[in-house]
């Protein structure tokens, strides 16, 4: 039963939303590690409910920094990686049960099905989603990307897939989206090593975005949607290079 060897373990702040049914879909684990860090809303108190939770606090370093150290306080070393607006499914909670935890070196994907406003969406960059979210903490960790981080696969392995999906109640409705758009690129700007765009780059690199995601990606599919989300990507990269020019023309000015 690897369930029982597995710890889920979930970084999180005002999350009231949707932390009730990520942790009911966790339940069937013997212990969810659940680092807050600064929670103002009913999120500790609907945590408060689940008898497998183990709450601890501390401050946010960034989405990869922030992760590692919170998987470093499980108590075992199979680690599941879950955002606090994710909620996992039977077929795959059946299938993480049934996966060999022999090899400390293995890692595991599973499929994220993204949800805006109710939808699954496929189109737009937001299908096929398969993403590295179990791994022995002494072989693999996250990097230390502030946003957008991903699991660093030990070299000579290939993860292997589980069946089932990891819903992503991802966007419920616009203003959320605005909201999300606002903070990681505060993330990205406060990123070390970021490339520095002049005003001209920024606009064609903030057009690209919009092409890839509703053009090439199949955004158009999604109807409304597919316009929506492609163009948060194309503000989001407008932003985050804007943000950084902005930093880098004030040290000059």
């Amino acid at each position: 039963m690897a369930l029982s060897d597995i710890c889920p373990v979930i970084i999180v702040r005002d999350a009231a939303r949707t932390i009730a049914a990520t942790l009911t879909s966790l339940a069937s684990f013997p212990e969810i590690v659940l680092y807050d860090n600064g929670s103002e809303d009913a999120t500790l108190e609907l945590a408060s409910k689940f008898s497998n939770v183990r709450v601890v606090t501390g401050e946010f370093m960034g989405f990869g920094p922030t992760k590692n150290h919170a998987a470093s306080l499980a108590a075992g070393d199979w680690v599941f990686s879950v955002d606090a607006d994710e909620s996992v499914s039977e077929t795959l909670l059946a299938s993480l049960d049934a996966i060999d935890l022999s090899d400390p070196t293995q890692t595991y994907t599973v499929h994220r099905h993204n949800l805006f406003m109710g939808r699954d969406m496929r189109w737009g960059g937001w299908g096929n989603d398969w993403l590295v979210r179990i791994y022995h903490r002494g072989h693999a960790c996250l990097n230390d990307a502030l946003v957008h981080e991903k699991v660093v696969v030990p070299a000579n392995t290939k993860p292997i897939r589980v069946d089932g999906a990891l819903w992503h109640d991802n966007i419920r409705d616009i203003d959320e989206l605005l909201q999300k758009i606002s903070r990681y690129t505060e993330l990205r700007r406060r990123e070390p090593g970021g490339r520095i765009y002049g005003p001209a780059w920024t606009l064609l690199r903030t057009v690209w975005a919009f092409f890839r995601s509703y053009i090439l990606k199949l955004g158009l599919l999604a109807g409304w949607r597919g316009l929506v989300i492609a163009t948060s990507d194309a503000v989001g990269t407008f932003f985050k290079h804007m943000k950084r020019y902005s930093d880098y023309r004030g040290r000059r000015d």
